[in-house]
């Protein structure tokens, strides 16, 4: 196959080069030069070439907006490579956002020219080969931007966010959030497979929206309020949309709650953690319900501070602090005693207690039967006993599930970190590994070792940065993707938040200290 190439740049020198370059290494290609963004859209309509080499700032149009407007008339049937001197991840966001996966910076080796050339030509030949891989590639990315996304809920619900890479993560992401948002979360029977992308297609017309892993039987996902509608009115919504999916599948048991509307992504876990009280009740009319409508105690210290304890029980459990969480439970008792509630009503309450503490246990993994009482509690006296009882079985799940696991599993974890580093490593990633839930393994991890997983990560990265830079012969790129990162001023900054010291003067304080 013969290829034809086009060089856009507005230094006449450049393309002369760069033509010179190409030409040696691929004699055959057929190569033409455009010096602004204008003339080389009419020579694409009129000789559509197979590859364009864009120049990004250019005067009048950029390079980004030629692309974009030769993208609107011939869609995917050009391979582009930017080329720039300034390495910005937004320059880099926009360009992928328009399909271009290569770029150089200039200056460039004549080999990282010519490699780069030869890549896009190997594509182009698996074109012709398998019909159009372009569809391939742009699957690859969407598997990629929902794995983004899910390692941002898991991150925002369950807090293992890492302040360095939480806003370029988000920044990929195509919805960036409102000011409100809250969390609904989607309980489906066991028996259930769940058919993500008929989710997100039904959820896709009813606004935006993040969603997280499966944990356990639940489904997490972040939606950003529409200032047009009420909230109740979007929620219902988009229960009946999901609801809509189990009654084509003739499913039954699907069951969502609503946490309460937020106004930052600090405040996410919250709502995620009521979300999850609203579907104690499986039971209720609607196959949905809101938090706000479940009820509370009505004397208000006692609600005061039973809401408090909501917010830390969650958290005592994920982190096996079984004193505290039995210390709740008992105390829930004595104040349903204390307020005279009737017996009946005090059991249910500590029915559902039982029910929060075995849906949390499912989040990292361990899956346990929900205890129930067997018995209607005469009094108080037999509720107390009952309840300890019906604890402690939870407990005992807990302890024997941690007893197995951890100790192998930590050294396969962290094994599995220093060997990978260089790659994209996502708690989901990790959890296939393992077997195990990201929730867990992320618990698990700093439990044991005192650190988050993606903090070990970025140091594994950045002590093999420190080796590479003591090698005068590689440049800050060609380290910045041999460690795993993608964008060489991210990367830059990452490097000087861990050592406090920027790449470039590390490297001259290794050759100063050698002098």
């Amino acid at each position: 196959m013969q290829a034809k190439l086009l060089i856009v740049d507005d230094e006449p020198i450049e393309r002369q080069a760069m033509q010179a370059i190409l030409q040696k290494a691929f004699p055959d290609i057929e190569i033409k030069q455009a010096k602004n963004g204008k003339i080389a859209i009419d020579i694409v309509d009129d000789w559509k070439p197979d590859i364009v080499f864009m120049d990004i700032l250019m005067p009048g149009m950029t390079g980004l907006e030629a692309i974009s407007k030769i993208k609107e008339k011939h869609e995917d049937d050009i391979q582009f490579v930017m080329v720039t001197a300034f390495e910005t991840f937004e320059y880099a966001r926009q360009a992928i956002k328009l399909g271009v996966k290569d770029y150089l910076l200039k200056p460039s080796k004549a080999s990282d020219i010519a490699d780069a050339l030869g890549k896009i030509l190997e594509r182009l030949k698996q074109r012709e080969q398998w019909g159009h891989p372009m569809l391939h590639d742009q699957q690859s990315i969407q598997k990629a931007l929902a794995l983004v996304e899910t390692d941002v809920v898991t991150q925002l619900l369950f807090d293992h966010v890492h302040e360095v890479h939480i806003d370029m993560l988000m920044e990929m992401l195509e919805i960036q959030p409102s000011d409100e948002k809250f969390v609904m979360v989607v309980i489906v029977p066991e028996s259930t497979e769940l058919n993500y992308s008929a989710i997100k297609e039904k959820l896709r017309s009813a606004g935006g929206f993040w969603m997280g892993a499966m944990y356990g039987r639940q489904l997490p996902i972040i939606v950003f309020r529409d200032e047009g509608v009420s909230f109740r009115s979007q929620a219902v919504a988009l229960a009946n949309q999901v609801l809509e999916i189990a009654r084509e599948k003739g499913d039954k048991g699907w069951f969502i709650g609503f946490g309460n509307v937020c106004h930052s992504l600090e405040e996410i876990r919250q709502s995620y953690q009521e979300s999850l009280i609203a579907t104690m009740d499986a039971a209720y009319r609607n196959s949905y319900r809101f938090y706000a409508d479940v009820p509370k105690l009505a004397h208000g210290s006692g609600a005061h501070s039973l809401k408090q304890e909501e917010r830390k029980f969650f958290d005592w459990i994920r982190l096996g602090e079984w004193e505290r969480v039995e210390q709740v439970s008992t105390s829930l008792v004595e104040r349903y005693e204390g307020l005279g509630t009737e017996v009946l009503i005090a059991q249910q309450r500590m029915q559902e207690l039982l029910w929060v503490t075995s849906r949390i246990m499912e989040e990292i993994g361990i899956e346990s039967d929900v205890p129930y009482f067997t018995v209607q509690p005469k009094d108080y006296r037999m509720l107390k006993k009952e309840a300890a009882q019906l604890m402690a079985l939870l407990k005992n799940a807990y302890l024997m599930h941690g007893n197995r696991l951890e100790a192998d599993k930590i050294h396969q974890i962290r094994q599995f970190i220093m060997d990978h580093s260089h790659e994209d490593i996502s708690l989901e990633a990790l959890a296939k590994q393992v077997d195990l839930s990201p929730i867990y393994i992320s618990k698990m991890f700093k439990e044991k070792l005192g650190i988050n997983y993606i903090d070990f990560l970025t140091q594994c990265r950045i002590e093999k940065t420190k080796k590479l830079l003591a090698d005068p012969e590689l440049s800050l790129k060609e380290i910045t993707f041999e460690v795993g990162y993608h964008d060489p001023n991210y990367f830059s900054k990452v490097f000087k938040k861990m050592c406090g010291i920027s790449p470039t003067d590390y490297r001259k304080s290794i050759v100063g200290s050698r002098e």
